[in-house]
């Protein structure tokens, strides 16, 4: 893995700024992810696991099948516009002169929630949620054995591990609203709090490229946040589906803890992690790990594109709403 960097990024001259959706971090409001490498012991990558909430491991996937992904996403794409003039597909190239209205986000948080934004949008807007279905991507990308070993391996799972079809393939142009706060057993609350997801980049993001950003220590208050709420559904006499419904019903309209990250951290006395990725890199989290994102800043106009692989244990009961790929209006 000659391009694994296990050094934290410390910039020298300056720190970068973070800006999420309620306005810019601080510095003393941010801290770096800690890296890990594949071949370290099964025990040491456990007991970070289980200390962080999360696992940020350098090269876990050939960097070059990282970049074919991206380079066949940016050419699908590419009939919408999305790309700079004269640029290649693999680089990703926002076409600054376009009006950003015309290529909305998707997923938690993102412009048009888990509807369709709108036709002025609709050669994009298909266009990236038929990329979830294109073999370049839901075969050669999503199946690609090192990281579904790893996970095997990692878990104890074996052969009992279990790749969601329901996948996220975002894309973050420059300056496009970034993804809120929240932890993924809100979204996949029909199983046990046992699955893992697999955060990828698909390409190099710089560390002011609109990556995801951990909060620090966030599992143990996203497992707080659950506990009581369902403390308080039960004194309430609700059984454990109508905990279900309530416990939704009392997040944003987008299922998000909250749109404004820098409030959040400072609410709760908390950092947020950053780090700079490269093709190839993977972070696992748990299901309780609160994240969020940073609007993409990048001063060349990169276009971060990452996806949202999940894992679980099909010998325990499983959210199996995931089993089909991801739509508009799917509920989930």
């Amino acid at each position: 893995m000659p391009h694994a960097n296990t050094s934290s990024p410390h910039p020298k001259e300056a720190d970068p700024k973070f800006f999420v959706t309620d306005g810019p971090l601080q510095p003393s409001e941010v801290a770096y992810l800690k890296p890990s490498t594949p071949d370290l012991p099964l025990e040491e990558l456990r007991a970070r696991y289980e200390a962080d909430g999360y696992l940020f491991l350098k090269g876990l996937l050939p960097r070059e099948v990282s970049l074919k992904a991206r380079e066949e996403y940016f050419k699908f794409l590419a009939p919408s516009g999305i790309l700079a003039p004269g640029t290649q597909p693999v680089q990703g190239i926002y076409d600054a002169a376009k009006d950003i209205s015309q290529f909305p986000g998707i997923g938690a948080g993102a412009v048009g929630g888990n509807g369709y934004p709108g036709e002025h949008a609709a050669t994009f807007v298909d266009r990236a949620l038929e990329a979830h279905t294109q073999d370049w991507y839901a075969e050669d990308f999503c199946k690609h054995p090192a990281l579904k070993d790893f996970v095997a391996r990692f878990t104890s799972w074996g052969d009992d591990t279990i790749a969601f079809k329901r996948t996220l393939l975002r894309n973050s142009i420059p300056g496009s609203k970034a993804i809120g706060v929240h932890y993924d057993q809100i979204f996949i609350r029909y199983g046990e709090p046992t699955s893992i997801t697999a955060w990828v980049p698909m390409g190099d993001i710089s560390l002011t490229g609109g990556g995801l950003i951990y909060l620090e220590n966030g599992a143990q208050l996203g497992k707080q946040f659950e506990d009581d709420f369902t403390s308080k559904a039960k004194a309430d006499g609700l059984n454990d589906e109508q905990a279900k419904s309530a416990f939704n019903q009392n997040m944003l309209e987008t299922g998000l803890l909250s749109d404004g990250p820098a409030e959040f951290g400072r609410t709760h006395q908390r950092r947020w992690l950053v780090a700079e990725y490269e093709a190839g890199d993977v972070v696992l989290h748990n299901a309780y790990t609160i994240h969020a994102s940073t609007i993409n800043h990048d001063p060349n106009h990169v276009i971060r594109l990452a996806t949202d692989l999940r894992f679980a244990d099909s010998s325990r009961p499983w959210d199996t709403r995931w089993s089909e790929h991801y739509r508009f209006g799917d509920g989930v």
